[in-house]
């Protein structure tokens, strides 16, 4: 008995046919984009790009029903192309994972191909515009006629569909920007990563107060010679505390009195003040095998010296703690005089206006006597959109899970 061969492009196409459509369509991709000198997708903003992806979906979706039972279409809504479509997207996923997603040498192949901008470039624009068609056809199919056995599966790719197109289409709309805040003063102008041209905002925010709480200083040696701390010199990370104890080659410190909160004061002794004035003070005890003594030593501030003791060709130092939390009391107004007033604090933002803003960081060198604030602000229009399809494939696999249970008690 002989057995046919099936031959290429015979009816109906299969994995190889969708394979070298698939290839064939990112290397198009890539030549536009080296055609183009490594410009990428300048995609519309709102509202043109909403209106284009609903005509889009209608599209797929009128194609995918009128022309059901043409050869064609039924490969671009079949499992073989999608499958490899899906390989595709994950491939130059990858790339874009791995090769650093920043500005290049325009003359660059790296520019040029637009590895650098892989999520703007155009094969990826092309392949993601590919498997949105395949799947948006095969969602018609379970659509007309309705059966409540395709729930599951409607709701599932449904979601996966909206939350791709959306997320892909509304990174344009995506703004990021941070606003720079002095105490006692307004702002309503944001920066990028990328530029230095601010841009405005349709609020501003005035910064009342900032402030920063911090985990109790360190002893730390210091290589004066080297300008550098020597973190392997010492057994572990100390955190001042009274009656803390360290050893540094031979040499024990103890710490015999901690103040928190003080200035210098007369014959070196300092004294108590407070927290807006005052910084950490600590008296030690160094011993070794030929003397003992003691010592004061601080951490400093911007106003204050510190200070620090001595230990041969080394001084130990006390820096202060890293920090434990900071926040900033502001007030958000926008243009029609509507307000808000909020305390700011890592991880727990506030909206305004479908803005998200995050306390992002402040003047390191100044710390806790930082008078200014770094305030992250976030617009994202599309994230409702995004939200929408996570649900619905949520709902789709609970529904996928339920089915199956129903099954198990059946059987």
């Amino acid at each position: 008995m002989v057995v046919a061969r099936r031959r290429w492009f015979q009816i109906p196409w299969e994995f190889k046919e969708s394979a070298l459509f698939t290839a064939v369509s990112v290397i198009a991709g890539f030549v536009i984009q080296y055609a183009a000198s490594g410009r990428g997708i300048a995609a519309p903003h709102l509202p043109f790009n909403a209106i284009a992806l609903s005509l889009f979906a209608i599209v797929v979706i009128s194609t995918g029903l009128t022309l059901r039972n043409t050869s064609i279409v039924k490969w671009l809504g079949g499992i073989p192309l999608g499958l490899c479509l899906i390989l595709a997207v994950a491939i130059l996923s990858l790339i874009g994972g791995v090769v650093p997603q920043q500005a290049v040498a325009k003359n660059s192949i790296t520019g040029l191909l637009g590895l650098n901008q892989i999520f703007s470039s155009w094969p990826f624009a092309v392949t993601v515009l590919l498997f949105l068609a395949n799947l948006g056809i095969s969602l018609s199919w379970k659509f007309i006629p309705f059966k409540l056995k395709n729930l599951q599966f409607i709701l599932f790719h449904a979601g996966f569909w909206i939350a791709l197109s959306c997320a892909i289409v509304g990174s344009f709309d995506l703004q990021r920007l941070v606003v720079p805040i002095n105490v006692g003063k307004a702002n309503n102008l944001g920066y990028t990563m990328e530029s230095e041209a601010p841009q405005n905002l349709p609020f501003s925010i005035f910064l009342h107060d900032f402030s920063l709480e911090e985990y109790p200083p360190q002893l730390l040696l210091y290589d004066p010679n080297n300008d550098k701390l020597l973190m392997d010199k010492s057994q572990a990370i100390i955190q001042v505390r009274k009656g803390t104890t360290g050893t540094w080659k031979g040499i024990d410190v103890v710490v015999l009195d901690y103040i928190p909160f003080a200035v210098p004061g007369k014959n070196g002794v300092p004294e108590p003040a407070d927290r807006a004035t005052g910084i950490p003070f600590a008296k030690v005890r160094i011993s070794s095998d030929l003397s003992t003594r003691e010592a004061w030593i601080s951490t400093g501030s911007p106003m204050i010296k510190p200070d620090a003791a001595q230990l041969g060709n080394l001084y130990l130092i006390m820096v202060p703690g890293t920090p434990k939390s900071f926040r900033s009391a502001i007030t958000i107004k926008d243009e029609h005089g509507h307000e808000t007033m909020a305390n700011l604090e890592v991880n727990h933002p506030v909206s305004f206006m479908g803005w998200k803003l995050y306390q992002m960081g402040y003047d390191e060198k100044a710390g806790r006597w930082s008078r200014m604030s770094l305030i992250e602000v976030i617009h994202d229009p599309w994230l409702p959109a995004v939200y929408l399809g996570f649900f619905m494939i949520m709902a789709g696999n609970i529904l996928f899970f339920w089915n199956g249970i129903k099954r198990s008690g059946v059987e």
